[in-house]
């Protein structure tokens, strides 16, 4: 079936179900289904399993669960899995919609994966292999293919672990004339991280452009650039050849899924090496016709919202936690928005020599309280802070109480 008429069928089925009356989204939605019996009775499937579900002040964290995603999102996901597809005409065809829904440049597609990460390793994997199925069932045995992949220093995280995956080896570079020395005829790829822009000489315009000048494809890593919303399209028209989005973090999709944006012949290629094709080094990475149409909703979902009005919902939480707890002596607040990667409104919480605590002893107390509650201590443990664009409605007053309590008890 071509993409057009998959479209077309897809447009159809929504019409029969959704715009008939059928099946409206709010009761296709898998929470208000028939009565569960057994596991899932309660309601509560995670206290059913002994596990203390948080209040998540900390943002959207991976090891949190990401995001939730929106009933319509759910709906649709529901609608998908009850019928049988096939997977790549299905990435396709989404991969169609979510180029026009952006509005990238003509020669651009879309790639639903399994998340930024495995948007990272296929989309690096397409690079190297291209359409050749020898060099996509070696992988990753590199003979034949190009080897290398030149970084910033300063762009060295845990989430390269991806692309060493594909066996390829990273070069490091400072400067810019670093990098000019590094390219060589081994170069697959040069690869940018998008929250460490400010760390690094080499900034994230110049990185592409650079790219361009020399015929080697660039990606960026954006997993948690939206919002603001522009970033969704900002790079390709910078000339990044590919872009990888987390879709369960704001974009509220299905935690197991991302986005690989992209050039059309490099996300076909990423396609080849990714599930459901066999024999492939992202055979693992499956992601499912549930997440792949949930993640095309979700996105037509956040293209519509009012991002201001979700602002200053975000920043009027974050002024009643504030307004409490400085009512406790010697606490303070500080408001403050990321450049880059969770950039919502965040705040600080200061203390002076009144509180005899750390930070990670205000945090261990809320973790421990009922209801827990999560907030980011910095990586050495060194701040508090909070943001407040997971909560959900109520839990910012809750903080306030339960943060203003702990403060006070380490109070001298």
């Amino acid at each position: 079936m071509d993409s057009t008429r998959f479209h077309d069928r897809i447009s159809s089925l929504t019409t029969m179900f959704l715009g008939a009356g059928k099946l409206s989204a709010a009761n296709a939605s898998p929470s208000s289904a028939a009565p569960v019996a057994g596991f899932g009775q309660t309601g509560n499937v995670y206290e059913e399993l002994g596990v203390t579900t948080v209040i998540n002040g900390q943002g959207t964290m991976t090891v949190l669960g990401g995001s939730l995603m929106r009933p319509e999102v759910e709906a649709v996901m529901a609608l998908a899995g009850r019928h049988f597809v096939s997977i790549p005409d299905l990435e396709v065809a989404a991969g169609k919609r979510i180029a026009e829904m952006l509005k990238l440049p003509p020669d651009y597609s879309a790639l639903v994966t399994s998340g930024a990460a495995a948007a990272m390793l296929s989309g690096l994997a397409g690079i190297l292999t291209r359409d050749n199925p020898q060099f996509i069932k070696q992988l990753p045995d590199l003979a034949g293919m190009k080897s290398e992949v030149i970084v910033q220093k300063s762009h060295r995280n845990p989430f390269d672990h991806q692309l060493r995956a594909t066996g390829i080896r990273l070069v490091e570079v400072v400067d810019r004339n670093d990098l000019q020395k590094a390219v060589n005829e081994k170069t697959a790829m040069l690869h940018f991280t998008n929250f460490a822009n400010a760390a690094g000489q080499i900034k994230v315009d110049e990185w592409a452009k650079f790219g361009k000048e020399h015929g080697i494809p660039t990606f960026i890593d954006a997993a948690a650039d939206a919002p603001p919303v522009s970033h969704l399209w900002d790079y390709a028209y910078m000339g990044f050849d590919l872009i990888a989005f987390s879709g369960g973090k704001a974009l509220r999709g299905p935690q197991c899924a991302g986005l690989l944006l992209g050039r059309k012949d490099l996300v076909s290629y990423a396609l080849l090496n990714n599930s459901p094709h066999e024999d492939t080094l992202g055979r693992s990475q499956k992601v499912g016709k549930e997440e792949i149409v949930g993640m095309v909703k979700a996105l037509e979902c956040y293209l519509k919202e009012d991002h201001d009005a979700l602002n200053a919902e975000w920043q009027h939480r974050l002024d009643l936690v504030s307004a409490e707890i400085s009512k406790v002596p010697g606490v303070s607040t500080k408001f403050f928005v990321p450049d880059i990667a969770n950039h919502v409104p965040h705040m600080e919480i200061l203390w002076d020599k009144r509180i005899s605590a750390t930070p990670r002893d205000i945090a261990s107390a809320l973790l421990a309280s009922k209801p827990a509650i999560v907030l980011s201590t910095g990586e050495e443990g060194e701040a508090l802070s909070l943001n407040s664009f997971m909560l959900q409605p109520g839990e910012d007053k809750i903080i306030a109480t339960s943060l203003a309590a702990v403060l006070k008890a380490h109070a001298s």
